[in-house]
């Protein structure tokens, strides 16, 4: 069953300067996953429960639970668990959408990258104050609910801080409007803002965020549209951040019944590692809004591709 945690693989990328930890960890089933940043917030780029090698997490295991290496399955519940933590603990069982291949022991597959982010965790009731010494804002991840019992607990009765697994449905859509784009912001950390995702229960903002150096750029695609990047001559283009999915209720919202709007929490955890592979480093690239191109993130609802980039010079090093 998935405490055995596995360090797979430790990549180092560069982005903007700063060094980028990607990191793979296995998990048998039914025991704990384990993230964790030195610096920076958790951003998954990819999360699956199956198996596709015989010899991982076998100990002890009959040939016939790890024959099928055909097995996998995505687990959208890692990255609303664990992104924008700077670490982040889950119980495995139970965290599949369902069993992908009976009989088989499985074991889950978190790929993630340590973002460099700035945090803020705020208690209901109280204001949140957002500001960029250098840059814009840039919203990254945003709920408003309760995922622990010590966050914003002094001083509460025990029976407000029980249930952890508490999240708005929306929180990143009114702080993404209210805040992008902008050097400094405040946010109030209220139901009236956000809704109550859990009545009863003692709520706090946790925010992550980034600041987006001077120039840069976006780019908004329905789905089904082409996003073109271009760079001027002697510079390319530079990734920040990128999601195909649904983050609010209004863009790309012409015409379309409000059934496909209304999910607001639509990411496809593919999106920036498609983006970069497709644009990364050059002069312009095109890249297509579609399901064919990051899976689907979310079925049945109309999605849109937004892209944050820069361009930079080119490094002509030899």
């Amino acid at each position: 069953m998935c405490s055995l945690s596995v360090l797979l693989l430790t990549l180092v990328l560069l982005n903007s300067s700063l060094l980028i930890s990607a990191e793979t960890v296995v998990a048998c089933d039914g025991n704990v996953q384990r993230l964790s940043c030195a610096t920076g917030v958790i951003s998954v780029q990819s999360a699956t429960c199956g198996r596709t090698s015989r010899q991982l997490c076998s100990i002890g295991r009959p040939p016939s639970e790890t024959s099928n290496t055909q097995c996998s399955i995505d687990v959208p519940a890692v990255p609303k668990l664990c992104n924008g933590l700077r670490k982040c603990e889950i119980d495995t069982p139970g965290l599949a959408p369902r069993d992908p291949c009976y009989g088989t022991y499985k074991y889950y597959t978190t790929n993630y990258i340590c973002v460099p982010a700035e945090t803020s965790v705020t208690c209901s009731g109280g204001y949140s104050y957002l500001k960029c010494e250098s840059g814009k804002i840039q919203m990254n991840t945003a709920n408003y609910g309760r995922t622990d019992k010590v966050t914003c607990s002094q001083g509460r009765p025990s029976e407000q801080l029980q249930n952890t697994n508490c999240y708005s449905p929306n929180a990143l859509a009114p702080l993404s409007k209210s805040c992008n784009g902008l050097e400094s912001c405040e946010v109030f950390a209220t139901n009236t803002v956000f809704t109550d995702p859990c009545v009863g229960t003692y709520k706090y903002l946790a925010i992550s965020y980034f600041c987006l150096p001077p120039g840069v750029r976006s780019s908004l695609a329905c789905e089904q549209v082409t996003s073109a990047l271009t760079c001027d001559d002697g510079t390319v283009i530079h990734i920040h951040s990128a999601n195909y999915g649904r983050t609010d209720s209004s863009t790309c919202s012409a015409g379309r019944p409000a059934s496909e709007l209304a999910k607001t929490d639509c990411y496809a955890l593919n999106s920036q590692t498609v983006v970069a592979n497709g644009c990364e480093g050059k002069n312009s690239c095109t890249i297509l809004a579609s399901n064919s191109v990051f899976s689907d993130p979310c079925s049945g609802t109309f999605k849109f591709l937004y892209i944050s980039y820069s361009c930079v010079f080119k490094c002509e090093c030899h």
